[in-house]
């Protein structure tokens, strides 16, 4: 989540869901409201194995947004991975018997120690994409909502970073935010 602001992180997710798992609930996350991304956040982090992670402005402007969204992914996995034998313990899972493989919204895959194929709209196809697309959108959210409150004048809260005609006549008025994405056009 966040490939397109022009501040702030970019955020990824890794979701295993149990086969009991309310799937209703799953959809595209640009596609629920806030209320119900919300409410899926709980119940995923309650029955699923996952992971999240954000990788910053900095990072962004170093090496590139493609390449920041892959380190999350990276990182959001590991996070997964190191849960995974616990959760498969308080699940009643054989961890020997697991063989992961994966699947990503867009074109190009994490480098993840496991079989991994890409797929563009993933997100809207797949319970388990969705599932972590969900916990990065609101993750991500979270974190633009606090710099909203550290950042008033930009807007933060309102268009979470994205390059609104709002967000940029502030920037251009008084200059980027300390979160700002410089290596973004404006």
């Amino acid at each position: 989540a966040g490939r397109g602001p022009l501040a702030g992180p970019v955020s990824a997710g890794c979701v295993i869901l149990p086969p009991d798992f309310p799937f209703e609930l799953l959809n595209d996350s640009k596609k629920l409201s806030e209320k119900k991304r919300n409410a899926a956040e709980l119940i995923i982090k309650e029955k699923a194995c996952w992971g999240v992670a954000l990788v910053d402005h900095k990072k962004i402007d170093e090496i590139n947004i493609l390449e920041a969204s892959m380190l999350a992914m990276k990182l959001a996995y590991q996070q997964m991975a190191q849960k995974l034998p616990q959760w498969c313990q308080n699940n009643g899972i054989d961890y020997s018997k697991i063989k992961l493989s994966g699947i990503t919204d867009g074109t190009r895959c994490p480098q993840v120690p496991i079989e991994c194929r890409c797929e563009p709209k993933a997100d809207g196809n797949y319970t388990c994409v969705m599932a972590a697309s969900i916990l990065a959108k609101v993750e991500r959210d979270r974190i633009m909502y606090q710099m909203d409150k550290l950042y008033p004048e930009y807007g933060y809260a309102k268009h979470k970073g994205y390059p609104t005609k709002a967000h940029k006549e502030v920037c251009y008025k008084i200059g980027p935010s300390p979160i700002q994405r410089l290596s973004f056009k404006y």
